[in-house]
């Protein structure tokens, strides 16, 4: 098989950067080595900035998004049993966040692929790239039992963090830089409508948690926990009666509660690998790059390193300039880097660390009432929390 651009990974960030090219002419396969069923059970994070939602509808998938999803114009830091809300749209000039879930961003990417005929190979087994560092790479994997190959000018490795594509580059090629958290986030999904029509991060002596939700009717919560906790340690009761002491009185009262939908713990980590890009091999998302998930950047990342490849590899089909396809490393992580320092902070600011002293502990709460109190504060956090410009 030949096509132009073979993409690994049928996420948001391959399903869109195949989306993108596709409507300018370019031929592009999709391989993942998950079912689709599977991809699409993925419960994950959707609070998405302008940029973003700017991307999807560029890519002609922002009709439903338009309908359904939830626009918020600020959100709540809460400590010591106050709320403090930061008024994003006030404080940045008009911009929002929009709360649309991963799961519905890709199930109407795939719609999108299916309705242009796209080519996306599900359970695709044994994904591997070959000869990138050439002029002409290719792409092996086996389906139904027989080994296919797909040579092409470009390989995008959209394939996540465990993927393939990071990992067929030369260690000597990569540097890494990683953080790996004391604590994680368990997580509870419920049929419940939220206990606020804006998101709450909440700082409390006993760990940080989180008021979300995806819908006017489905809430999505979190706790701090230990690194090594166990989902089946928690029912639903003591999740609730645990989220409720977190939160301050008020907000606690007026919550409901009723049956998980579903329950998972996730680690905490930063981590990105310099470059990214190897010749004809591009890393995309999360096979580039993790943030933990208080300042809502791991998918926006994604889509900000897809607004880059797909702008590089239009300007090489139109024209033959190699010039994005050159610089395309250095913008994505110029501003990467930037959101890595973000997340840090916001994860400073929120959390509880086991080595923390009760210094540590008040300098956290003094920076959480300077930002809820200067309005130059509270601007650096609203700008970046509904994310900086892709230039």
């Amino acid at each position: 098989m030949r096509t132009q651009v073979a993409v690994i990974g049928a996420g948001p960030s391959g399903l869109l950067l195949s989306q993108l090219l596709h409507l300018q002419g370019i031929e592009t396969v999709v391989l993942e080595r998950r079912s689709q069923s599977h991809v699409l059970g993925r419960i994950r994070a959707g609070v998405l900035e302008q940029g973003m939602v700017d991307l999807l509808r560029h890519a002609g998938v922002g009709e439903r998004l338009r309908r359904e999803a939830l626009i918020h114009e600020g959100i709540d830091l809460a400590f010591l049993g106050r709320r403090h809300r930061i008024d994003l749209k006030g404080l940045t000039g008009g911009k929002v966040v929009t709360v649309y879930g991963q799961t519905e961003v890709t199930k109407d990417l795939m719609d999108a692929r299916d309705a242009l005929g796209g080519k996306l190979v599900f359970e695709a087994e044994e994904v591997t790239p070959f000869d990138f560092d050439a002029d002409k790479p290719r792409v092996t994997y086996r389906k139904d039992g027989m080994v296919h190959e797909i040579r092409c000018d470009f390989i995008a490795g959209c394939d996540g963090y465990h993927g393939i594509s990071r990992q067929s580059v030369p260690p000597e090629a990569l540097t890494t830089y990683e953080r790996i958290y004391p604590f994680g986030w368990l997580g509870l999904l419920s049929e419940t409508p939220p206990v606020s029509e804006e998101l709450i991060y909440n700082n409390h002596e006993r760990g940080f948690a989180l008021c979300s939700m995806r819908s006017k009717t489905r809430s999505r919560y979190y706790l701090q926990c230990e690194i090594d906790e166990k989902v089946e340690n928690w029912e639903d009761e003591r999740f609730w009666d645990e989220l409720r002491a977190r939160l301050p009185e008020a907000t606690a009262d007026s919550l409901q509660t009723g049956p998980s939908i579903e329950k998972s713990i996730a680690p905490l980590r930063s981590f990105v690998a310099e470059p990214m890009r190897f010749d004809r091999l591009f890393l995309a998302g999360d096979a580039a790059h993790i943030v933990p998930p208080t300042g809502a950047k791991g998918l926006n990342l994604a889509a900000s390193d897809i607004h880059f490849l797909s702008r590089a590899l239009i300007a090489f089909y139109e024209t033959g300039s190699t010039v994005l396809l050159d610089s395309y490393s250095g913008d994505c992580l110029r501003r990467i880097w930037k959101a890595q320092r973000f997340s840090w902070w916001m994860t400073s600011m929120l959390h509880r660390f086991p080595e923390s002293s009760r210094y540590d502990n008040r300098i956290q709460l003094a920076e959480l009432d300077y930002v809820t109190t200067s309005k130059a504060a509270a601007e650096v956090l609203a700008e970046n929390y509904v994310g900086l410009p892709y230039e």
